[in-house]
């Protein structure tokens, strides 16, 4: 994770990367009858995927802890930018807008502590309504971040277990040696998840 005084270089390194194949899968479920829904996306960064929300005509509440990320969502002057409405807070804390069709939250939501995470997991549970979507990503326990305090890992039963109540559409697993997004030698062992609500 980048420290506080790098946030705007590693915004920039993420700047052209495209959409997350989670958040693609699920806009791609819900298909053309969705335009004009809300969408929320916890630790937005600096819009990658809000990109794509707005280019599918959705409306959405891009929330980051980080001011310079919404500093430099605004810098894109994205078409469409009328429909965002960017919240600078932790994810933890923001309250989730009624009329909510898709949470989506690529790599932000395990930087949560454990007590943390499952009082938001339940928060979207409770908001989303039946035909519903969340898209993201969680940690696995063999994660090369294991240890760090105020993060996130799961079993893969205690991630399945969390979806209890939701058709699973994706739950891929990945475990691989990579890099950071700043270049960053990391063990990733990460769950690709998109479920819809029953």
């Amino acid at each position: 994770m980048p420290q506080a005084q790098g946030w705007s270089e590693y915004y920039d390194e993420l700047r052209d990367r495209p959409p997350r194949s989670t958040l693609i899968a699920a806009l791609d479920a819900f298909g053309e009858a969705s335009v004009e829904s809300l969408a929320i996306d916890l630790g937005c960064g600096d819009g990658r995927d809000v990109v794509e929300i707005l280019r599918r005509g959705w409306s959405v509440v891009a929330v980051d802890a980080e001011p310079q990320a919404l500093a430099k969502l605004a810098e894109r002057n994205l078409p469409g930018s009328e429909k965002i409405t960017p919240i600078v807070s932790r994810m933890e804390d923001v309250p989730l807008p009624l009329g909510l069709q898709l949470v989506n939250s690529s790599f932000a939501m395990p930087l949560c502590e454990p007590e943390r995470f499952h009082e938001l997991w339940a928060r979207i549970v409770e908001a989303l309504p039946a035909g519903g979507r969340f898209s993201g990503q969680w940690y696995g326990p063999r994660d090369g971040w294991i240890g760090r305090p105020g993060i996130t890992f799961l079993e893969r039963d205690a991630a399945v277990a969390l979806l209890d109540g939701f058709d699973i559409e994706m739950f891929d697993e990945e475990e691989a040696d990579s890099t950071t997004p700043r270049g960053k030698p990391k063990h990733w062992h990460i769950f690709h998840i998109v479920a819809r609500k029953r």
